[in-house]
């Protein structure tokens, strides 16, 4: 039985996160939205690794931008389950095809941008946040332009968070909080704001 539970979330919001898990398992074969050998654990995952963002969030926040949301992780979950307006950018034709319908289905404050990053402007925002999406100088580099005075990015990072932040600490000064993953031991989540690109020599 699929079936999503948080503490923080409401039971609609819930229920919501069901559809969404479901229609995510009927599309998968065809798209590839995530890997075969997560399906049997896609609740744990992929859902509820996206939900320890929650509390994270910055404080009364209503929009956010979500880069290469791929399968909607975490961009579209954290709309479902907070009612946040996000922003989700994938430039995949047929990844976007699936965040329309799935946004369609659960009724997510979202608006899908089938684009390249880099090509596409938004009013920056709050909120920016990606989950496996480039190494860190990387994600940065397309984070901040569209990142709003005093924002915040919450990125999800796997094993090589340290180096990341090493490599990212050439190009960019910034205010850094990591918080060990509860889904996954060898991973964390990285909360950064005050983000300045550093004048290369």
């Amino acid at each position: 039985m699929l079936h999503v539970e948080h503490p923080s979330i409401s039971k609609s919001a819930s229920a919501r996160l069901d559809s969404y898990i479901a229609m995510l398992l009927r599309w998968n074969a065809a798209v590839n939205l995530i890997s075969a050998h997560d399906v049997d654990a896609v609740r744990r995952r992929h859902v509820a690794d996206c939900l320890q963002l929650i509390p994270l969030l910055p404080p009364d926040c209503e929009r956010g931008i979500d880069l290469g949301s791929g399968a909607g992780l975490p961009g579209l979950v954290l709309a479902i389950a907070t009612g946040i307006k996000f922003d989700l950018i994938e430039a995949d034709q047929r990844k976007a095809a699936f965040l329309r319908e799935a946004a369609r289905v659960t009724e997510a404050p979202v608006t899908v941008h089938a684009a390249r990053i880099e090509a596409l402007e938004l009013p920056p925002a709050p909120l920016i946040t990606a989950r496996a999406l480039a190494r860190l100088p990387r994600l940065l580099a397309l984070a901040a332009p569209k990142l709003a005075k005093d924002g915040v990015c919450l990125f999800l990072k796997g094993a090589g968070a340290r180096t990341e932040l090493t490599e990212a600490g050439r190009e960019w000064h910034m205010r850094v909080a990591q918080i060990p993953s509860r889904t996954d031991p060898s991973a964390t989540i990285l909360r950064i704001s005050e983000i300045v690109c550093v004048a290369r020599a």
